[in-house]
């Protein structure tokens, strides 16, 4: 018997979510036909045949969560064990061993008497969720009873799989590694043409912005404490998707074209939103813009993905009255937000990308 692991599949993913099998125990493959597609945190990905033979067993079902180096296949034809590869290449580099997990504390480290764990199971309460009100931190039974009550009127608990759960594992490694500051302004679009193209135009400001300052066009790898500032842009574009967030890559933004910027952007949010956008076209940003303000809200705290430096957010478009030449008038505005990783960009730096970005967006082009 020889088995097949699921392979390396780039980015440091440590696991992925079956959601297909194409083929079933007995069947007769041939090297490349697709076996399984699996969802990682970027895209849902076909995972070809190694190579060809008769399929004895399948290892997981649909939506379970498979390791890294864990079985996917195991063919009855050729003795040896598979050594892994990468997907579309075929690598003789060793398996990597699943990661051991532990199991969390109950009740956020409260005492809890076994009858009261016994009830907690008994009305599927989480005792992590409770909040303990007895002597000395006890969880009682009134507490488990109480919080059971208000579980009572919420839906059922679904663990997050897919962009979900990959938005949860990265927004949790972002928070603890990274110390995020923002700085706000508000730029006059009044004078823009009708119809002007807003992510564009923020596009190629961010460009500029990124030439005046170019420590918010960098990686910072905190295990190495070095940074690496980086020449061409390319722009991570925050798209929003019925399953979670994807960010495509949208490459060199500042030697393209406007046309060219707009018709590479559509093809990737078309791509992004089937979920059927490549991997490598998920990878390698170095600055992101996220327009939420194409659905609401005028300033955000945004965060950032490591090893980026900086995200560029842009709000709700919105008449406001300002005061223009010492008068009082009303005028479109666009509020930006940039958050910057304060342990490697200054406060100067970030304000004087601002400053850049809002002078090129209220150029009249």
């Amino acid at each position: 018997m020889r088995q097949f692991t699921l392979p390396d599949l780039g980015e440091g993913l440590e696991e992925a979510e079956i959601v297909t099998w194409y083929v079933n125990e007995g069947d007769h493959v041939v090297t490349d036909q697709p076996l399984v597609s699996v969802e990682t945190d970027k895209a849902v990905v076909e995972i070809p045949a190694p190579s060809s033979g008769r399929i004895a067993r399948l290892f997981g079902a649909k939506g379970d969560i498979v390791k890294v180096g864990a079985p996917l296949v195991e063919f009855a034809e050729e003795a040896g064990q598979d050594t892994g590869t990468i997907v579309g290449e075929l690598d003789t580099g060793e398996q990597r061993p699943a990661p051991a997990t532990a199991s969390p504390p109950g009740g956020k480290g409260a005492q809890v008497f076994p009858a009261v764990r016994v009830l907690a199971r008994k009305l599927d309460v989480a005792l992590d969720l409770v909040e303990a009100t007895g002597p000395g931190g006890t969880i009682t039974r009134a507490d488990v009873e109480r919080a059971a009550k208000r579980m009572s009127h919420s839906g059922p608990a679904e663990p997050l799989r897919g962009l979900r759960r990959a938005m949860a594992q990265r927004m949790t490694a972002a928070h603890a590694e990274i110390v995020p500051a923002t700085v706000t302004d508000e730029a006059d679009i009044d004078d823009w043409r009708q119809g002007e193209d807003v992510t564009i135009r923020l596009a190629r400001a961010i460009a500029v912005a990124c030439k005046a300052e170019p420590a918010l066009n960098a990686w910072y790898h905190s295990g190495t404490g070095e940074r690496r500032l980086i020449e061409r842009i390319d722009l991570g574009i925050a798209v929003d998707t019925g399953g979670g967030l994807i960010v495509p890559v949208l490459r060199n933004v500042a030697e393209r074209s406007v046309s060219d910027l707009r018709a590479g952007l559509d093809r990737l949010r078309a791509d992004a939103i089937a979920r059927a956008i490549p991997p490598e076209e998920l990878r390698g940003a170095t600055i992101t813009l996220s327009n939420f303000g194409m659905i609401g809200g005028r300033f955000a705290n945004l965060i950032i993905v490591p090893p980026q430096t900086a995200i560029v957010g842009a709000g709700r478009i919105s008449e406001r009255v300002v005061a223009l030449r010492g008068q009082v008038a009303v005028r479109r505005t666009l509020p930006l937000s940039l958050t910057f990783d304060h342990r490697v960009v200054t406060g100067g730096e970030a304000a004087r990308f601002l400053v850049v970005l809002k002078s090129d967006v209220e150029r009249i082009s």
